[in-house]
């Protein structure tokens, strides 16, 4: 079993009044920090966003972009303004909340789009490939970084005091020494190809190569999703969940309602850029991936 991968913090507040530097180290070797009951207050007329009908049914979430576009959702123009407005404020307390933190990468961070999540995850009909009820790290076939780690923020809002189940697997060194004998080799003709045909935002690296093939290989390994050791956390609601989800294994099992804040941050920015999925793989593979 695993049974340290989740640090518990006792803070009241979204500012955290001295950094901790065991709590950046244990986020940079893949824990996830826990900060349990954050205040976050759900207005009366905020009540009506709690309800599957406003994503729209073809989209993964409802987000909205860094530059203030609200995307998934369906809905009268107070609506979506109030949605708008509460996923600003989740936005706002995160961004406090990792600034406080770890105030070396304020400087680094790069806003990705923050995500409302109204849809029961129990209920959710998606391909093996899709389904986050399995154990993964996070890596997004469309879209290669380079390195660069993904970092982010969870908060279970859920108004009938439903906790959101997540399960999280083993280090993410022992994860690509079991799937990076298995997976196929990098081509740069077929990452040039796919990006030729716009099938990637940019060229595909050897790094994002390794990192999408271990999110597949970990997905379609069912007697690895039953048996590799694991533990099973509720987060409930007010809990706020940091991790770095390129490097954390995770697997989001039950709830409904949560918001999420991803960044993107550099590898120069980390206090411990050995520790990262880029330079674990690199110093496997012998090589430079990226």
């Amino acid at each position: 079993m695993i049974t340290s991968s989740i640090i518990t913090i006792q803070n009241s507040s979204w500012v955290i009044d001295q950094q901790q530097l065991d709590w950046i180290s244990a986020l940079e070797s893949g824990k996830v920090l826990h900060f349990k009951n954050l205040p976050f207050e759900i207005s009366e007329k905020e009540r009506i966003l709690f309800n599957e009908s406003i994503q729209n049914p073809s989209a993964r979430n409802i987000s909205l972009g860094a530059d203030g576009l609200l995307k998934g959702v369906i809905g009268e123009e107070v609506t979506l303004d109030t949605l708008k407005q509460l996923i600003l404020r989740f936005r706002n307390l995160s961004q406090d909340l990792i600034h406080s933190l770890v105030p070396k990468y304020a400087e680094y961070l790069k806003v990705s789009p923050t995500s409302f999540r109204p849809l029961n995850i129990e209920s959710r009909q998606q391909s093996w490939r899709a389904d986050d009820r399995r154990l993964h790290v996070d890596a997004f076939a469309t879209r290669p970084n380079y390195g660069e780690r993904i970092l982010r923020v969870f908060m279970n809002i859920n108004p009938d005091n439903q906790p959101r189940v997540w399960r999280v697997g083993e280090p993410f060194e022992k994860i690509a020494d079991q799937f990076l004998p298995l997976i196929k080799p990098y081509s740069k003709l077929q990452a040039k190809l796919l990006n030729v045909l716009g099938l990637t935002k940019s060229f595909r690296s050897e790094y994002d190569h390794m990192m999408l093939k271990i999110h597949d290989a970990m997905k379609s390994d069912i007697s690895y999703q039953k048996n590799c050791p694991q533990a099973q956390f509720n987060f409930m609601p007010g809990d706020v969940w940091v991790c770095f989800s390129d490097q954390t294994s995770h697997a989001a099992m039950s709830g409904q309602f949560m918001m999420e804040q991803t960044y993107n941050l550099p590898i120069k920015a980390l206090y411990e850029p050995q520790s990262s999925p880029l330079a674990l793989l690199t110093s496997k593979a012998r090589r430079k991936l990226v």
